[in-house]
């Protein structure tokens, strides 16, 4: 592949990803707008303050505040003062964020699902290996 068609591909995949994901991003209507879901994805795997949060998503901290307090009105999210620091808050996903979170993936998931059935077998097949190849591509240092 030639200098110029690997320009082309970078070019190609990047636009489709991101279409993609825009895609699933906003398929769990009515569940949750996205930028909150992204908050309990996030809250998901680590315990962090609303500043760290505001940083990983390179929004404003005002932005964050504001989506954080719609979280925790809704009971998906609670706030605990950090034992280290009292003028810090700690964020924790409630039992009904861990649920919320569960049906936003089953319902991107089950968008995903409609689109590969809609694919052969073979068609199928190749998205697997582009799977792998992809995650090789992501992981690689």
């Amino acid at each position: 592949m030639t200098s110029a068609e690997r320009r082309k591909l970078a070019g190609d995949l990047r636009s489709v990803v991101l279409r993609m994901s825009r895609r699933i991003r906003f398929s769990g209507e009515g569940l949750l707008p996205p930028h909150q879901a992204t908050v309990l994805v996030k809250l998901d795997k680590d315990v962090l303050t609303p500043r760290q949060l505001a940083e990983i998503e390179c929004v404003s901290a005002p932005s964050m505040t504001r989506t954080v307090a719609a979280l925790v009105d809704q009971g998906l999210v609670r706030r605990e003062p950090d034992p280290d620091d009292g003028r810090q808050v700690r964020l924790h996903l409630t039992r009904d964020g861990r649920e919320r979170l569960a049906e936003i993936r089953r319902s991107r998931d089950e968008w995903v699902r409609n689109r590969l059935g809609a694919l052969t077998d073979d068609e199928c097949a190749v998205v697997r290996e582009a799977v792998d190849i992809l995650e090789r591509v992501v992981t690689a240092r």
